[in-house]
C-alpha cells in the first residue's frame, strides 16, 4: 500500500528584491507564481499565512501600502511575487496608474509566469478588476487560482455559496479553480501550498 506523503506545512521562502516596474525586475530564470488581488483583500497575510512567518509580506491597515513588485525566492526554485494592490481610491490617480502599470507589464511580458493566485475577500468577490483579471488568464491561457480569503467571517453553507456562486459566472474558463481561505485561521492552506508546487516544481510536487 502506498502511504500519501504528509501536506506540507509552510514554503520556505526568502526576500529577493523589490522593483517598480518590468525593466528592473530580477532576470526570468524561475517559474513563478504572482500574488494579486483589491488592497485589503489580505493579500499579505496570505503570504504570511503559506510562509509561516509574519515578516514575510508587510501587513497594513492601511490599504495600497504595497507600492513595488516584491520577489521572493522558494526553496528547490521558483519564485512568489507580491504585486500590488489595486482600487485604493485614496492613493491619487497617477499613484494608481504607475502601480497599474507595472501590473499589466509584469503580467503580460513576464515569461516566466507559471500561475496568477487572485486574492478576493469572500464577502466582496468578483469585482471590476477581478472579473478583469481572469479574464485576461482566460485570454492568456494561463492558470487563475481564487482564494476567496476571510473565509472565516461567513458560516460553512455561506462558503460554499460564494464559491459557487462565483464559479457560475466562469462556465468556459477551464484553467480558472476556486477555493475557500482563511489567512487569519489557516483554513486552507494546504490546498493551497500544493497548488503553487505543483505550478513551481511540476516535476517534483513534493519539494519545499
Amino acid at each position: 500500500m502506498i502511504e500519501k506523503a504528509s501536506p506540507v506545512e509552510r514554503l520556505h521562502v526568502s526576500f529577493l528584491t523589490s522593483a517598480p516596474d518590468l525593466k528592473r525586475c530580477p532576470t526570468g530564470d524561475q517559474p513563478e507564481v504572482a500574488f494579486a488581488g483589491r488592497s485589503n483583500a489580505g493579500k499579505s497575510s496570505v503570504l504570511n499565512q503559506i510562509t509561516g512567518s509574519r515578516r514575510t509580506a508587510k501587513v497594513s491597515k492601511t490599504p495600497g501600502r504595497t507600492q513595488l513588485l516584491n520577489f521572493f525566492e522558494v526553496a528547490n526554485g521558483g519564485r512568489l511575487v507580491d504585486l500590488p494592490g489595486y482600487g485604493y481610491a485614496k492613493a491619487g490617480k497617477a499613484a494608481q496608474a504607475a502601480w497599474q502599470k507595472s501590473v499589466n507589464h509584469y503580467l503580460s511580458y513576464r515569461d516566466c509566469l507559471a500561475g496568477i493566485v487572485l486574492v478576493m475577500d469572500i464577502r466582496h468577490p468578483n469585482q471590476e478588476f477581478d472579473r478583469e483579471l481572469i479574464e485576461w488568464g482566460a485570454a492568456s491561457e494561463l492558470p487563475v487560482h481564487v482564494l476567496l480569503n476571510k473565509a472565516d467571517k461567513l458560516s460553512n453553507n455561506a462558503q460554499r455559496s460564494a464559491a459557487f456562486d462565483l464559479a457560475k459566472h466562469y462556465p468556459d474558463y477551464p484553467q480558472l479553480t476556486i477555493q475557500g481561505f482563511s489567512a487569519l485561521r489557516g483554513t486552507g492552506k494546504f490546498e493551497l501550498i500544493e497548488r503553487l508546487l505543483g505550478w513551481l516544481h511540476p516535476q517534483t510536487p513534493d519539494a519545499v
